[in-house]
């Protein structure tokens, strides 16, 4: 009998449920897991977590069964958990590694097995491909003996208060509201802080949108910003590991934005300027213009959390990000981590007294004038050639690290990428205003379009 072929993409195993996500798929990726695992000098203990997504708590419990049947150890925790969570319980209990079964941004239709690696980061190249080599080496082996209750929370929560000045943010008395788009982050969040949770509960199809905390997908959170007169909303995507903001009026803030508050936050208030920063190709330049200001190094890697990982993981990275409102930090694991963004972006109110949009505006008055868009086209990619110019600015550079990035002489960029996680060419702008962002953007979807 031949199998389907399973493939990893830029950050594990995504289908379809009942389609190639299937319990018997499954278990095959779990056994080729164990296989790996069982093949190195790690210890034989592993952690298996959950989203909230339809039959993920079924597909965890397969999983663990087959480590358990493999000889490892596994810790199953009781309820659904953040992915920043599971990856802590990996260095917190010093773990051959993790399995994280979310397809995190995913539409409802999809789930997704991550791997998270003993270092507790994302899986990189050579694990993944080590991985889908040992598919259907071994036949799937099950048991239950091994399998034991654990919730990491707890312990992922006592570090994130070592990050922090909780008591600051407190006393700031900032009223806030929390979203987690029917993920599992549920009301981690509010519960930390005294805040307002929606959208906290269990639903398999997410309200009927997309778990991604970006502007089409956060209506409900400006809404209730407004209605509650909150300093700020914060929403956590499907597994908690990404981050969306809303300001005090109810508008969505730009994740390039709140990239660079963060950043700015962390060398001025924090005052951490010894290290690197690590940006995705398709991350804001205010990132470039920070970094210049204050003689910090800077890193640029493709798409995807897993090369950012790795660069935390060999250099001394004060902060990693990414344009997807994925944020990693010096100190913590190796991964992104929406709930310690979230935190960390209430400790910069708290300390400055000022708001979202008064924080904003100084940003661009000190490093220039920020508008974003990105555009996910369900067409097949095929790159423009090289343009003169974008809209009048001449073109200055290409950069084709991940994709290809068009760069013009007034700063603005356009940039084309098959996505590596769903079936769509996600086309990405930055430049001064956002009349221009919506024009660049259309002239890109059309040229894709026309290919």
């Amino acid at each position: 009998m031949s199998h389907a072929p399973i493939k990893f993409g830029t950050d594990g195993w995504r289908a379809v449920i009942a389609d190639e996500f299937t319990f018997d798929n499954v278990r095959r990726v779990a056994q080729a897991t164990a296989d790996y695992w069982n093949s190195q000098p790690l210890p034989k203990r592993a952690i298996v977590g959950c989203d909230n997504r339809f039959q993920s708590e079924t597909f965890a419990r397969l999983v663990a069964e087959v480590f358990s049947g493999n000889g490892i150890t596994t810790y199953l925790p009781p309820v659904a958990v953040p992915t920043p969570a599971i990856a802590h319980a990996i260095r917190d209990r010093h773990l051959c590694g993790g399995v994280m079964i979310t397809a995190s941004h995913n539409p409802p239709p999809f789930n997704g097995y991550k791997i998270k690696a003993h270092y507790a980061g994302s899986a990189d190249a050579g694990i993944s491909s080590a991985v889908e080599q040992l598919l259907d080496r071994s036949p799937v082996r099950t048991g239950e003996k091994l399998i034991r209750c654990y919730d990491p929370r707890p312990a992922y929560l006592d570090a994130m208060r070592r990050f922090v000045d909780l008591k600051r943010i407190r006393r700031a008395r900032l009223r806030i509201v929390t979203d987690s788009m029917h993920g599992c982050g549920g009301t981690m969040l509010a519960d930390l802080l005294g805040a307002t949770p929606i959208r906290a509960n269990r639903d398999v199809i997410f309200g009927g949108i997309q778990p991604e905390p970006i502007e089409r997908n956060l209506a409900a959170l400006c809404a209730a910003v407004k209605q509650n007169r909150a300093d700020i909303g914060l929403a956590s995507d499907g597994d908690a590991d990404r981050l969306g903001v809303v300001d005090e009026r109810g508008r969505y803030v730009s994740v390039q934005i709140v990239h660079a508050l963060l950043l700015l936050h962390l060398i001025r208030n924090r005052r951490t300027q010894s290290g690197s920063v690590v940006r995705a190709i398709n991350s804001t330049m205010l990132i470039d213009r920070i970094c210049r200001a204050h003689g910090v190094p800077l890193i640029e890697v493709p798409i995807g959390f897993r090369w950012a990982c790795q660069q935390m993981r060999e250099q001394d990275v004060i902060m990693a990000g990414e344009e997807s409102g994925s944020f990693g930090f010096r100190g913590h694991v190796p991964e992104r981590d929406g709930l310690l963004a979230a935190l960390y972006l209430l400790e910069l109110l708290a300390m400055t007294g000022m708001s979202l949009t008064e924080l904003a505006a100084e940003l661009q008055r000190e490093f220039g004038r920020s508008a974003y868009g990105r555009l996910d086209l369900p067409v097949r990619l095929v790159c423009p050639e090289r343009p003169r110019n974008l809209l009048g600015a001449p073109v200055v550079s290409v950069n084709k690290l991940d994709g290809v990035k068009y760069i013009a002489a007034d700063g603005s960029w356009l940039m084309f990428r098959c996505s590596g996680t769903e079936p769509v060419t996600r086309i990405y702008c930055e430049a001064p205003n956002t009349r221009r962002v919506r024009r660049l953007l259309e002239w890109g979807s059309a040229v894709v379009s026309s290919e």
